[in-house]
């Protein structure tokens, strides 16, 4: 008899992964019913030419204004590009800050304001109905796995960052091409890159029954850890960087099972609002003081991961995720970032609150957050 009650698993996105996979938006916008989409950016994609490799996608508008970490201002300025355009679909290229903002958008397109009534710690969940139009998404990163994961984070008026969470709000299609990536810096490959190791890591430790996101979860984790130290010193390699997307995408399928602290605490402090915090920078700092923390929760469970992160008993998971990060560039402290202590342990009220906390192996109030904090700072 398998113990505890199986969640409903559903993995709903077609995903069309390899390099080149770009060549086939015009026909999966297409199958779609897509004919004037909106394309969804940022700057930053602009500027590396990545639009403008894209075959033609007969774009109704190009809403450019994302920025690292979308607010809801960017959402309501994309949806305002939207209807003016007359668009009746959405493509996001991108990272998870343009992909996230492309599902916000396409919420707005057919759901009455304010945005903040579908987060879901404020019952969104049950407001958001099938009606959005189709969604593509075209990651330009290997980190997030927002192509295909049901969650979108945005920074609201005030500073808060809360998640609108549905299954009807993931892309219908992710399209998956490694050569998007080629020319991803190497310390936003590596930030990214973490990004992605801590989803698979904080998925596998989350004490909810799902079998399957924990086999998905370890595999994303090996590949990451075998294939991001390569595709930071080689970034045109094609193989390491086809490796490092399957591991994103990965980390975004086992969304389901649930997070834990890192991301409570990384989504407190990424709504900041005197600083533009990296996302995977931030889980890149704090996980292995939260592996560590959550070890007496966790069972043979960190031994586990260890196997997976190939440590072979030189030392534990915590001490491994945290040289990894080390190796590859990345700040080993919030205070590196340009952060107050003040202002970190602000984040502490935002962070009890997030959904995440529900899936921390060990339960979570606002003196672990602040101790978790502490180290970390």
């Amino acid at each position: 008899m398998i113990p505890g009650v199986l969640p409903t698993i559903s993995y709903l996105t077609d995903v069309h992964f390899e390099a080149g996979a770009a060549r086939r938006l015009p026909q999966v916008l297409e199958s779609l019913g897509a004919r004037r989409p909106l394309v969804v950016t940022d700057p930053g994609v602009i500027a590396a030419g990545i639009l403008g490799a894209l075959p033609d996608l007969h774009a109704g508008a190009v809403f450019d204004g994302v920025a690292p970490n979308p607010s809801e201002d960017d959402a309501l300025a994309g949806l305002q590009v939207f209807q003016n355009a007359r668009c009746d679909s959405v493509v996001a290229v991108g990272g998870g800050s343009p992909m996230d903002c492309a599902k916000a958008i396409a919420l707005l397109a057919t759901h009455p304001p304010p945005l903040e009534d579908y987060a879901f710690i404020r019952g969104g969940l049950s407001r958001i109905t099938e009606r959005k139009p189709p969604l593509v998404a075209v990651p330009t990163t290997a980190g997030t796995g927002s192509e295909v994961g049901r969650g979108a984070l945005i920074t609201f008026r005030g500073g808060r960052k809360l998640a609108i969470v549905s299954p009807k709000i993931i892309p219908q299609a992710a399209v998956c091409d490694p050569l998007l990536t080629l020319a991803l810096p190497p310390l936003l490959t590596a930030a990214t890159g973490l990004d992605a190791i801590s989803h698979g890591v904080e998925t596998f430790l989350s004490p909810r029954f799902n079998p399957v996101a924990e086999a998905i979860a370890l595999d994303g984790i090996a590949r990451a850890v075998r294939w991001l130290p390569r595709a930071v010193e080689q970034g045109d390699d094609v193989t390491a960087r086809s490796e490092m997307m399957m591991a994103a995408l990965e980390g975004g399928l086992t969304f389901q099972k649930g997070l834990g602290a890192v991301h409570s605490l990384s989504h407190a402090l990424g709504g900041l609002p005197r600083h533009r915090l990296h996302h995977g920078t931030l889980n890149a700092i704090l996980l292995p003081h939260v592996v560590r923390w959550n070890a007496p929760a966790a069972g043979d469970k960190t031994a586990r991961l260890a196997a997976v992160l190939d440590l072979h008993g030189r030392e534990d998971a915590a001490e491994g995720l945290a040289r990894l990060a080390s190796s590859l560039g990345l700040p080993p402290r919030l205070r590196d970032l340009g952060v107050s202590w003040e202002e970190v342990q602000g984040q502490v009220p935002r962070a009890a609150e997030d959904h995440c906390c529900a899936t921390n192996p060990r339960p979570l109030d606002a003196a672990a957050l602040r101790e978790l904090l502490r180290a970390a700072y």
